[in-house]
């Protein structure tokens, strides 16, 4: 999530030339964001974990059709075999799904190893208040990243594709430099290609307020206010799996957000969202626009 400042900001060094590209809410909002989200993961995962198993509608249980399970079986040598069903196709995950061995190498039926959960050890009780601590926290930084993009502008200056960036040409072009990992270099890795924009606006616009949304649904206190979440996302259990959807749509991201940062050049990268400032290199500052990894 970042913003464009003038040029004007830059300062030269020899030739490096420090542009100024994150402003300080931005920055802060952003490495809020990552924590919040890594503990809500975590512990999600472990709440997750007290029955690993997602159905559609108001209701769903052992004896119900789940359209997606995360299991274990035990076998003759009473070692349990891991395995993850999508509806009639199961699939076998033992030692990272289902099944998995614990610091002293033993085997435990347990849906996600050890290192994922927060906490570790599997605690619904502990869990739920990591995560109702990581959410309310995550609300309100993205509440105040919403309103400061609103009122600085950041969101239809910098987030906002024009038309001419809709195009299909240019949206194919833009997929071409990424498949080929060529980045910008110069003025042009300051600002936003259309697939970063549409990518951004995806993951604050649709996927956070819908973790957001269907985790509050999943809240009886949360019904008790808002009872309309509970018809809006198709019951409880609806709301369940569209969380759960929505969190892996978040982890996707993530995973492809960090590969372009270390591709692009982590120090950099980490340092203008540490910083605020991005090292160009003067004799580039008239490239062509391409991708770029922030």
């Amino acid at each position: 999530m970042t913003d464009v400042l003038p040029l004007q900001a830059a300062t030269q060094t020899r030739k490096k030339i420090f542009v100024a590209r994150h402003a300080f809410v931005t920055r802060v909002t952003h490495w809020v964001n990552a924590a919040c989200i890594f503990g809500l993961l975590m512990s999600g995962l472990n709440i997750f974990m007290a029955h690993p198993a997602l159905y559609w509608g108001q209701s769903g249980s052992d004896r119900d059709p789940a359209a997606f399970e995360i299991g274990s079986t035990s076998s003759d040598a009473d070692m349990p075999r891991g395995f993850i069903r999508f509806r009639d196709k199961r699939f076998e995950t033992t030692g990272v799904l289902g099944a998995v061995r614990d610091a002293d190498g033993d085997w435990h039926e347990r849906a996600f190893p050890y290192w994922a959960t927060l906490p570790g050890p599997r605690d619904l009780g502990l869990a739920r208040r990591w995560h109702f601590f990581f959410a309310w926290l995550f609300v309100c930084n993205l509440a105040a990243y919403y309103l400061f993009g609103l009122t600085s502008g950041h969101l239809r200056r910098d987030l906002l594709p024009s038309r001419a960036q809709l195009r299909p040409k240019a949206l194919l072009q833009d997929a071409v430099h990424h498949l080929k990992l060529q980045f910008p270099q110069g003025e042009a890795a300051r600002h936003y290609n259309p697939l970063q924009k549409l990518a951004y606006l995806g993951v604050i616009g649709i996927v956070l307020p819908l973790v957001a949304l269907t985790g509050m649904t999943m809240s009886p206190g949360m019904d008790a206010i808002f009872p309309w979440l509970v018809d809006l996302f198709g019951g409880r259990q609806s709301a369940r799996t569209l969380h759960f959807v929505a969190a892996n749509l978040i982890v996707l991201f993530i995973v492809v957000h960090l590969l372009m940062v270390v591709l692009a050049g982590p120090i950099n990268e980490i340092r203008s969202m540490i910083t605020g400032k991005l090292k160009i290199l003067p004799e580039e500052t008239r490239e062509p626009d391409s991708p770029s990894a922030s």
